[in-house]
Parts: C-alpha cells; sequence; structure tokens
C-alpha cells in the first residue's frame, strides 16, 4: 500500500504532489476492492445501485475522458463506456483482475503524460469540453483528486456494509 501523502512530506514540485495523491487514492481503491468477497463486487448496497466493480470501470473512465479524451484531445472509442443505459455497468464476464489491470494502466498513462507536460498547459479543443474553453492540466489534475477521494469515501461506506476492512 502507497503510505497517505502527508502535507508535510516533501515534494519537488506540484505535479509530483498531484501524482502522489491520485497513486494513494488510486491503490486505495484497489486495495479496498480486494478485500472484498466475489459476490460482493457485484452486489450494491447503496440506494443508488453502484457496485464495486462499477466504480472501478467508472474511475478508469473518468481518468481516460479527462486526461485522453478531453487534454489529449485524442480519439477514445467509447469514452462514456463505463456506461449503460446512463448507469455504470460492468458485463458479466469482466473480472476484477481485469478491471484492476485496466485502471492501473490508465494511471500509468495518466502518470506519463503528466510529468511531461507542464500543469499551465491547456488542454486541446474537443468535446469534452462541452463548448467551454480547455481547462489547465492543473484544474483537471484537481478534478481527477477529487473524483478519486470522493469515490474511496463511498467505497470505504459500501466496505463498512459488507463487514470488509475499512479506514484508510
Amino acid at each position: 500500500m502507497i503510505p497517505f501523502p502527508e502535507p508535510t512530506a516533501p515534494a519537488g514540485s506540484r505535479t509530483e504532489v498531484f501524482l502522489r495523491y491520485l497513486d494513494y487514492f488510486r491503490e486505495s481503491v484497489v486495495a479496498k476492492v480486494s478485500t472484498l468477497e466475489e459476490a460482493e463486487l457485484r452486489r450494491s448496497r447503496l440506494p443508488s445501485g453502484w457496485t464495486p466493480l462499477e466504480l472501478l470501470t467508472h474511475l478508469r473512465h473518468v481518468e481516460l475522458r479527462w486526461i485522453e479524451w478531453g487534454f489529449q484531445g485524442r480519439d477514445v472509442a467509447e469514452p462514456w463506456g463505463d456506461r449503460r443505459e446512463d448507469r455504470w455497468y460492468v458485463a458479466p464476464e469482466v473480472t476484477r483482475a481485469e478491471l484492476v489491470a485496466a485502471l492501473r494502466t490508465q494511471g500509468a498513462h495518466t502518470t506519463e503524460f503528466v510529468t511531461a507536460h507542464d500543469l499551465a498547459d491547456i488542454g486541446a479543443p474537443g468535446p469534452r469540453w462541452n463548448g467551454a474553453d480547455p481547462a489547465s492540466l492543473e484544474r483537471v489534475l484537481f478534478h481527477l483528486v477529487q473524483e478519486y477521494a470522493r469515490h474511496l469515501g463511498h467505497l470505504d461506506v459500501v466496505a463498512e456494509l459488507a463487514g470488509a476492512p475499512t479506514g484508510e
């Protein structure tokens, strides 16, 4: 497990701080999902109806949408591939291992891209921005950190309800 990126831990740059938090939250999601029994992975314990596997694919697609499709302006076949009929979706044959690998691969791409760019860089124009001017890389990273932190909290509640370990 990656240690929490304490605010007092020295960092070489703001970029390093962002990447530390993203890595921490991403690996915390993986660790939390890894504590759940197989039956809990496809079960929803919340009124909103999402499952832990759906959360994994959602977070992978969030990074894909914001970094590759949005910031890089790349043509992505299914930027909203985590959804079916306006809710998160994972096909029955998709496994935890596959989703964890996809999330980590997406995270590696994010890290590689972010380390090669300045936080002030502006994203490529494209459909991700819904007609607005593209955001800076720093703003996109703030959003990704917020997304991971929020969903890790959600997952912590689900793990507690399932009887799995909780907390950081």
